[in-house]
């Protein structure tokens, strides 16, 4: 119905006067009357139209009152219009009996009394006009409701396709509620956690429960209108997630609490993410200043036996740029290593060997990022001495490079033929210590042999693998006392005069600047050593006044070590390009010597270290 319809009353009579004199009795606001002077008419109108009232003439031709009124009750539409006969027939009680009988609810007589005819009339007016008001408001509230439903609906759909898991509880932290997103995050459908407590139930983790209603408590205290906390929570196959909780109270107008709704966000993936790009922007750091400890260790090794500027700048830059290449190498191949055969390759096409003159074969052959830098550090001073010194200082020398694999070990031999004589040394050159500390430093040995018309090396080099992980991580040997050793003699300065000191190094350049550095100020340098095992053995074995310990060797952790020394009482400090972060934690208060470092650095760092009573002791300057 229409919202502003007005009310309708029907008035028949087959003399045009009586209706224009109803017409005018009744006319008001909000009605219409509709006028027919015949039966027929009055039921095409009763067709058309809603009739609150239908006023009668008993006498007219052809269908009568009476009959319109049977008619009238006899039909759905119309069998509930009220009826008010009106006549100017002298009546008798049973024609009025007739009509009550047809359905009327009064029966007038002409002359009408018109404020009794405008009274009853006024009746029926207010009542289709109340029926009119229920009606739209009726109309208005199926809207309403129709409408929100809609919203409900449009809400739970998008609650149930929404990465978010929304749980409602109640003031006890009872579940009411329990999103599909909730069931696909945790497992369980809304029938097996209805009604069940928060603290009962197990989901949440328990060291995070209790800080959660800890934090929510403003939220019920009405200090702050929601909250966010990160919380672990379980799922039904025993999984954790790692979630954050968006939480909030909903209240009545007079401030109860109503419910309680938490949007959960599964964030385990971006938490991963984020500590994954920790740990990178981590060993980025490691890499880098590892890297710039190497740089820095083969320009003070290369000053150290040079005899002029110009060799030392020939030197330097020839080391460096052989370290370059293999970096480059190492990055097209995003850090995983690399080819044996590639890095020899790349380290003839910088210019140091002649490929005419050399030859290299055998099987192929994976080697770690830093097994491929010591290679390429170790076919660069290969290749530089034989142009110095060796097969390539002649026109006819050729140089020939094989290896093959054997119980996990790599057994490399570069021959050289065709040079001039040659003999041992006199002395050892950086070159010869360099192969032989970066050998050693994987795992291997470093052996050569003078000959007639050349030199022959065979070397000897693990290769990763899981098991030779695994190895240089087997327990330690059974401790046993360590032989006696006197207190220091007391020192002037920065030396190291008297001090034993053990280097762990996985990175021969560096390892070898620490020693000559420590070597330089007086002390006795155990090692150094880069392999854990043999690390754990010197500790077991050898009187210590301290040691320097790389950060990890070989990218595994050095807890086992650090624990070693602290049980027997050596003080130690790191030596490491990773920050505190990065560090075995149970040692966090033990210093650090950050890479790359000078001399005079390494000399103060390890001059605060001292044994005293067997206890470590930082002393302070």
């Amino acid at each position: 119905m229409p919202q502003h319809e007005a009310v309708k009353f029907l008035l028949v009579d087959d003399i045009d006067a009586n209706l224009a004199a109803l017409e005018a009795l009744l006319r008001q606001d909000g009605l219409e009357m509709l006028r027919a002077k015949s039966g027929p008419e009055a039921l095409e109108l009763l067709l058309m139209h809603d009739v609150a009232l239908a006023l009668l003439d008993v006498q007219m031709p052809g269908m009568d009152g009476f009959e319109l009124a049977e008619i009238m009750r006899a039909t759905e539409r119309t069998r509930r219009v009220p009826i008010i006969f009106l006549t100017a027939v002298a009546t008798d009680e049973r024609r009025r009996f007739r009509g009550y009988e047809a359905g009327a609810v009064d029966y007038l007589c002409k002359p009408l009394d018109s404020q009794l005819l405008r009274n009853k009339a006024a009746v029926f007016f207010e009542l289709a006009a109340q029926r009119q008001a229920l009606a739209r408001q009726r109309d208005t509230l199926q809207q309403t409701a129709e409408q929100l439903g809609k919203a409900l609906a449009q809400l739970q759909a998008h609650g149930d396709n929404s990465p978010l898991g929304i749980v409602e509880f109640d003031a006890e932290f009872k579940i009411t509620a329990w999103s599909n997103g909730a069931e696909r995050m945790f497992g369980w459908r809304q029938a097996e956690v209805a009604g069940r407590e928060l603290k009962s139930l197990g989901w949440m983790h328990a060291d995070d429960l209790e800080r959660f209603a800890a934090s929510f408590s403003d939220v019920l205290n009405g200090r702050q209108s929601r909250t966010v906390e990160p919380c672990r929570a379980y799922c039904k196959d025993g999984s954790v997630l790692q979630c954050e909780w968006y939480s909030s109270a909903l209240r009545d107008a007079e401030g109860r609490l109503i419910s309680i709704n938490a949007q959960i966000l599964d964030v385990t993936e971006r938490k991963r993410a984020e500590e994954t790009q920790q740990l990178l922007i981590g060993e980025l750091n490691h890499r880098v200043k590892n890297t710039l400890a190497s740089v820095q260790a083969i320009a003070s090794q290369t000053l150290r036996h040079s005899g002029n500027p110009a060799e030392f700048a020939a030197n330097f830059t020839g080391r460096i740029q052989s370290l370059a290449r293999a970096h480059s190498l190492l990055s097209s191949r995003t850090w995983r290593g690399a080819s044996l055969a590639d890095v020899i390759q790349d380290q003839c096409e910088s210019g140091t060997i002649d490929p005419a003159r050399f030859a290299a074969s055998g099987p192929e052959v994976q080697l770690s990022p830093q097994g491929a830098l010591h290679i390429a550090l170790i076919v660069h001073e290969l290749g530089t001495n034989a142009n110095k010194y060796g097969a390539l200082s002649t026109p006819a020398g050729r140089i020939a490079v094989s290896w093959q694999v054997e119980d996990g070990l790599l057994h490399l031999r570069w021959e050289e033929r065709g040079g001039p004589p040659v003999k041992a040394p006199s002395k050892r050159g950086f070159g010869t210590t360099l192969i032989e500390r970066s050998v050693r430093a994987e795992g291997g040995s470093a052996h050569i042999a003078y000959g007639a018309d050349g030199i022959a090396w065979d070397i000897t080099m693990a290769l990763p693998s899981p098991t030779a992980e695994s190895e240089r991580w087997s327990a330690a040997p059974v401790s046993t006392p360590a032989p006696s050793r006197a207190p220091a003699a007391p020192r002037g300065g920065n030396r190291l005069d008297g001090l034993r000191l053990l280097v762990i190094e996985d990175e021969p350049l560096v390892a070898l600047q620490l020693a000559n550095a420590l070597e330089d100020a007086g002390a006795d340098v155990v090692g150094p050593t880069g392999t854990a095992k043999e690390a754990l053995q010197l500790i077991a074995t050898q009187p210590l006044d301290g040691a320097l310990l790389d950060g990890n060797l070989h990218g595994s952790p050095v807890d086992e070590i650090a624990a070693q020394l602290t049980r027997r009482n050596v003080p130690f400090l790191f030596v490491s390009g990773y920050g505190k972060d990065g560090l075995p934690r149970a040692f966090g208060n033990a210093p650090v010597l950050g890479k790359p470092f000078s001399d005079a650095q390494l000399i103060e760092a390890v001059g605060r270290l001292t044994v005293r009573a067997g206890q470590v002791v930082l002393l302070r300057r």
